[in-house]
Order: structure tokens, then sequence, then C-alpha cells
């Protein structure tokens, strides 16, 4: 089977799976969508109607088939709460999120390649000395706390950024970049840590490598051995965790947006947790493993392209 073959299976496979565990996990947690709805002084008439009208009274399959066949025609069906569209709800908040993810995840890319090329410095000198302990402490510190730091030194302090709300990027771009600034650095800290120091341990690692020490042996430029063969032999690792991490960002996303007070697919979740609006938090939740694993897939697909040597022990051809 061919790689991207196998690989493009194996994420429908990871879909299905998430899709049962979402739903399952959902629908046998404490509380119900109709008392959720009308308290626990509703009759049982009035609960009884209430579950036929919500479609929570057939049995858990019929429930999941309808909900899947809903999702794969791109209609999951009408909120239990606001009985408005699901699609609807998600894409009044989906511009929130996605600007917050962008920037994070841009964010993410470019410290991870300049603080992973300073740590993995030849010449180790007083800024890759400083990094190592200040990496560290990224890494030991949640985003809430990184957050709230970030919110008391240059919100309450220095007053230079808002310390919460949101513009729209469109209209006041200006502005936005501003209410942005600090829940994107603080959703990207701890996943930039992570990319710089494989990134760095991945390039030292290739400097020892036989064909580097060839191309030093026969006097090759410094920067031509970096860009040429040290740099693109190191990346393979880079992406494949770049992926992981950006996938992950939707999920950091519902504690940065609650702490800076963003109107987004976060806020949107938990709300719908709360109020066990099932057709709500199944969407979002498959909407974010979705994200994960076509990034997770694209990554991998990108590395078996700047390694082939990958791709050909996938499909067990001889190297």
């Amino acid at each position: 089977m061919p790689y991207w073959t196998r690989k493009a299976a194996g994420a429908l496979a990871t879909l299905w799976l998430a899709s049962v565990a979402v739903f399952l996990l959902l629908h046998l947690a404490p509380g119900d969508p109709v008392s959720a709805a009308l308290g626990a002084e509703a009759d049982q008439e009035q609960r009884d109607h209430l579950s036929r009208q919500l479609g929570v009274d057939r049995p858990l399959p019929a429930q999941y088939l309808s909900w899947l066949g809903g999702l794969l025609g791109g209609d999951p069906g009408l909120s239990f709460h606001y009985r408005e569209p699901v699609t609807r709800m998600i894409g009044q908040s989906l511009g929130s999120t996605l600007q917050l993810a962008l920037a994070a995840g841009l964010l993410m890319l470019v410290l991870g390649l300049l603080l992973g090329a300073a740590l993995a410095a030849e010449r180790r000198g007083r800024l890759a000395r400083a990094l190592d302990p200040l990496t560290t402490a990224v890494l030991a510190l949640p985003v809430y706390v990184t957050a709230v730091l970030f919110v008391f030194v240059f919100a309450v302090l220095l007053r230079v950024l808002p310390a919460g709300g949101e513009k729209d990027l469109l209209t006041a771009p200006d502005l936005a970049v501003q209410y942005l600034a600090l829940p994107a650095v603080a959703l990207a800290l701890p996943g930039s840590v992570v990319l710089a120091r494989l990134l760095a341990t991945e390039i030292r690692r290739t400097r020892q490598e036989e064909f580097v020490l060839t191309a030093i042996a026969k006097g090759a430029p410094p920067r031509r051995i970096l860009l040429r063969h040290v740099v693109p032999n190191s990346l393979a690792p880079f992406c494949v965790e770049f992926g992981l991490n950006l996938g992950e960002l939707l999920g950091g996303a519902v504690v940065a947006e609650q702490l800076f007070a963003r109107h987004g697919l976060g806020q949107l979740l938990l709300d719908a947790i709360n109020q066990r609006d099932y057709p709500v938090a199944q969407t979002l939740i498959m909407l974010a493993v979705a994200v994960a694993v076509t990034v997770q897939l694209g990554s991998e697909l990108l590395v078996g392209r700047l390694d082939p040597r990958i791709a050909r022990a996938g499909t067990g051809e001889a190297r």
C-alpha cells in the first residue's frame, strides 16, 4: 500500500474512533439536556415531551447514527439550548478562534526555528546559555499562569497592551493585533520551546553524521553545509512535532479565550458542555480532532517528501 494511502486510511480510522468516543463520553457523563433546560422542578410529562422533541429518548446507537450522518452531510442539526443550526453558531465564533490559532501557530513556528538555531549554536555564547533555564521555566509554567503573568506585566504595570477583549481583524487590524498579542504569545510559548529543543537536538545529531563530516573534510563552506545538509536533514521531526502542537492549539484556545475574554469556539464549547448541548459540543470536539488529525497527516506526508527513506520504509520497500 502506498505511503500516503496508508496514512490517509489511518487518519480516517482515527476520526471514526474519535467520533464514537466523543459521543459516548458526552452522553454517559452525569446530567442531561432535559434537566439542564427544565431544571429539577419540571414534572415527568414536561420532561418526556422535551425528550421527544430533542430526540434524546431514542436508543444511543440511533442517536449516534443520526448525528454522524448529519455531520458527514454538513448539517449536524440544531442546538438543544438555542434551537439554532449548529453550523451557524460555529460560523459566528470561528473567526475569533482562527485569528488566535493562526497567530499563535505562526509565532510558534518562528520562535521554534529561531530558538532552536540559538540553542544549537556551535559556539555557545551568553545567549545560548541564558536560554536553557529560560526555556525550562516556560515549560514548567502552565498556559494560564503564563497568561496571568503577561496580563500583570504588560496590561497592569506597563499598560502597553489590553488585558482582554477582541476586535475584528478586517475592520480594525491595528487594534486587533494589540488584542491578539498577549493570548497568542501565551498560547505559542510552550510549543515553541518544545520545537526549539527538538530542533537543536536534531541539528547537533546531524552535525555528527558521516555525510556532514565528509562535506567538512572536502572543504565545503560552513554556510553551505548548514543550509544544504544539516538543516534539511534536521527538519523531519520538527515538522511532525509542529503538526502535533498546531493541532493542540485549539485545545489551548479554550483556556486562552477564557482568560482573555474572547468569544470564540472555546467559549462556545464550554457553554455547550455546561448546558449539555450535545450537537454543539460533539461537533466542536470533532472539529478540533479533525483539525489535529489533518495537520498531523499533512506533516507526516511532508516528512515523507523531505526524507523519502521514511516513505519507503513505511511501504516495505528496500532501501
